[in-house]
């Protein structure tokens, strides 16, 4: 009743072990998915903050070329890399002030473009996360049913009975769902964390790149007027 986590590993069958090391193998690639996308989305927030009034100004004053340097020194942002794609189809224009409407349709193409695959690039690692989080307490039971099957079977061949027969079995069996339980968990936390944050990021690529193309409009207008 007293075994220690030493006592309860060996005590344990090979299928319970085996399950115990694919929820570790589990655990190990969620807990570094989760690190990779909370410095991700960490950097892109803190170089969007930097980028976004930096390149209004510039824009406000008709730098582009500016525009796109400072996109490309903060390219782990979303909004960066969103941009810069609208900016390079425009380039060409910025210093001739002629802006023609296939050149705005092409730049809105290439902006939902850089959306699709920023959207793309955020979610990386996370249908891992959604995975793990759906199936380690289903692997974590597997290997309770089978350390309780085996308690039973031992109790049977020694033919004793009573809770004490299988109390130590059942105790190592479940310990297999706690694991399960343990590693699912996070990683449910994490994803729906991490869906909400690229929720936020993607409605904000969406405005960037409806501002950045008002923004030529308003340009064109004023040129023609």
């Amino acid at each position: 009743m007293g075994m220690n986590i030493v006592e309860l590993w060996n005590s344990m069958g090979y299928v319970a072990k085996a399950v115990v090391f694919i929820l570790a193998l589990m655990s190990a690639y969620s807990i570094s998915v989760m690190i990779e996308r909370w410095l991700t989305y960490r950097q892109a927030r803190k170089q969007s903050r930097v980028f976004t009034p930096a390149v209004a100004e510039c824009l406000k004053e008709g730098r582009i070329d500016e525009a796109i340097a400072l996109g490309e020194q903060n390219n782990k942002s979303h909004l960066a890399k969103v941009l810069i794609s609208g900016l390079h189809e425009l380039q060409a224009h910025s210093r001739s002030k002629d802006i023609p409407g296939e050149s705005i349709e092409s730049a809105k193409r290439a902006l939902d473009r850089a959306t699709a695959i920023g959207i793309s690039d955020l979610k990386r690692g996370l249908g891992g996360l959604a995975t793990i989080g759906s199936t380690a307490p289903f692997v974590g039971l597997f290997g309770t049913t089978i350390g309780i099957i085996n308690a039973f079977t031992g109790m049977k061949t020694e033919e004793t009975a009573g809770i004490a027969a299988v109390a130590g079995g059942i105790a190592e069996a479940l310990v297999t769902t706690a694991f399960g339980l343990f590693v699912a968990v996070p990683a449910v936390w994490a994803f729906n964390s991490f869906t909400s944050r690229i929720e936020t990021f993607t409605i904000e690529m969406d405005n960037s790149s409806s501002e950045l193309i008002d923004y030529f409009l308003k340009k064109r207008g004023q040129i023609g007027g």
